[in-house]
């Protein structure tokens, strides 16, 4: 499950502060998940990104965690970045079919 917010969110209210977005919808993910993976025995990681594809720092401890595990399993030297770069591409695809969402539609 992954969340995408503007960056530019709370700009008006208080100032722009670098990596605001990612931090509200990383502490949104925790409030509304957490109690019920808990009850679950379920570990809980939130996956948050800004549209500029910037991860949330726990996002971003997971998946050099999941690097790691694919890095011991694997003898190819390109892996180290394959995670990240895939991880990359999905976020970008999501901000781009937003974005199409968003567009007027065009009448022929």
């Amino acid at each position: 499950m992954y969340h995408s917010v503007s960056p530019l969110v709370g700009l008006r209210d208080h100032g722009f502060v670098a990596g605001q977005a990612i931090t509200k919808a990383e502490a949104g993910k925790v409030a509304k998940h957490e109690k019920a993976c808990i009850e679950n025995q379920h570990v809980f990681v939130p996956f948050a990104f800004d549209t500029f594809g910037a991860l949330a720092p726990d996002a971003v401890r997971f998946l050099k965690r999941v690097q790691q595990v694919v890095s011991s399993n694997t003898a190819h030297v390109k892996v180290q970045n394959f995670v990240f770069s895939r991880v990359g591409f999905a976020i970008q695809k999501g901000v781009a079919a937003q974005l199409v969402a968003r567009l007027p539609a065009i009448s022929l």
